[in-house]
């Protein structure tokens, strides 16, 4: 008992440590991204000064270095307006640099606004206040978040993005290695099921001749066999989980109505059976008898229960398109639930009190990995009934 518990304690800690890595970088990488931000702020800030100092009435001020600093902005987006809003200067934007933006044509005078809109709801203008010819003059130095901020802003998610996949791709490694390991376990029991069932069936043969030879009941004797002819083709059945079946060409008419009649033999008097072929006497396709027969068996097993031992169970077999085989399996059971149409065909899936859920999951086994078919719930109504079909290649 050990052992899952700490399987699941060490899955918990794997868990957590890597919910720990995960807040820890985008902890960082937000405290990255906020001081990348202040450093912007304060470069912003300095241009603001050598804009203000360029406009300065000293005409003999040297501006030199005011406009370095303007030039060596390479990566801020900006847009210096007057104090109405006019647009004097932009830079870093995919209009090159300049300062007419009345001779402008119209398509890039509207880009321009639009940048503007968003600078404004971004970050907040620096005002630049200086003397000019009227008096006190200002402009608003406007500007967003570089390229490589914004770039940085997603990061996280990217990052969250990759974990997310990675994670994904882990999952359902260690689900198809689990389902590996189920499969492999289902077949060494089917097999290990099949090999001793064949010891008594052996010697129910061996009493079947002794019956016979005493002259017992023939009726009596042929009902015998043929519940240990039935036992055999389980035992069969069993042995052939696991591996590649050999396919044969049969004819499905009659392959189906021997598995629907043995069942229509040995149920209850309260259920009616029909048997319908839609528009061919005989129709073949590639199978294995002994697990086709299964599927059948399951199905009207499946339909049994449905209608809890009362009702009427329909099986139609015809051609169509002369491409495939269809085979409908109709009951006026209980129904299935719309959102349950797959689900029921999952392993383990029952609504049985004693179910184990897994004879839906071998006839979808059986039809659509054995035979390259498709089995379905074609329709089904609560209380009404349900209709499974099967479809195979026609030969």
């Amino acid at each position: 008992m050990k052992l899952p518990q700490n399987k699941t304690l060490l899955r918990w800690i794997l868990i957590v440590a890597a919910f720990l890595v995960v807040a820890l970088i985008l902890w960082n990488t937000n405290i990255f991204f906020q001081k990348f931000k202040q450093e912007e702020r304060a470069k912003m800030e300095v241009i603001a000064s050598a804009i203000k100092n360029m406009n300065s009435p000293d005409l003999n001020r040297d501006i030199t270095l005011e406009g370095e600093i303007l030039a060596k902005n390479t990566n801020i987006p900006m847009i210096v307006t007057t104090e109405e809003g006019k647009i004097k200067l932009w830079a870093n934007l995919e209009i090159e640099r300049g300062a007419d933006y009345e001779n402008l044509p119209t398509l890039e005078r509207s880009y321009l606004s639009k940048q503007l809109k968003i600078m404004k709801s971004d970050n907040e203008p620096f005002q630049v206040s200086y003397e000019g010819d009227s008096g006190t003059v200002s402009d608003f130095i406007y500007y967003r978040d570089s390229d490589i901020l914004n770039k940085l802003q997603y990061y996280p998610l990217a990052l969250l993005l990759i974990l997310f996949l990675f994670g994904t791709i882990i999952y359902l490694v260690f689900k198809s290695n689990k389902a590996a390991e189920q499969n492999r376990l289902w077949a060494g029991m089917a097999k290990e099921t099949a090999h001793q069932i064949g010891t008594p069936l052996s010697s129910l043969l061996g009493w079947v001749e002794i019956l016979r030879m005493e002259n017992a009941d023939e009726a009596t004797v042929v009902e015998i066999e043929k519940d240990v002819e039935r036992l055999n083709t389980i035992a069969d059945r069993f042995s052939k989980i696991g591996s590649i079946p050999k396919l044969q060409r049969y004819d499905l008419v009659g392959e189906t109505k021997e598995a629907f009649d043995y069942y229509e033999s040995r149920s209850s008097k309260l259920i009616d059976f029909n048997f319908e072929i839609i528009n061919k006497d005989k129709i073949y396709a590639m199978i294995n008898p002994q697990l086709f027969s299964w599927v059948i068996e399951n199905l009207v097993k499946n339909a049994i229960d449905a209608m809890q031992g009362k009702g009427t169970i329909t099986i139609q077999i015809g051609s169509k398109d002369d491409k495939f085989v269809k085979i409908n399996v109709i009951d006026n059971g209980k129904g299935i639930a719309k959102n349950l149409f797959r689900k029921i065909f999952d392993p383990g899936y029952t609504t049985k009190k004693r179910g184990w859920g897994l004879g839906l999951s071998l006839t979808k086994r059986i039809i659509e990995d054995y035979h390259g078919g498709r089995v379905y719930v074609e329709k089904s109504e609560l209380d009404k009934g349900t209709t499974f079909t099967v479809l195979l290649n026609e030969l």
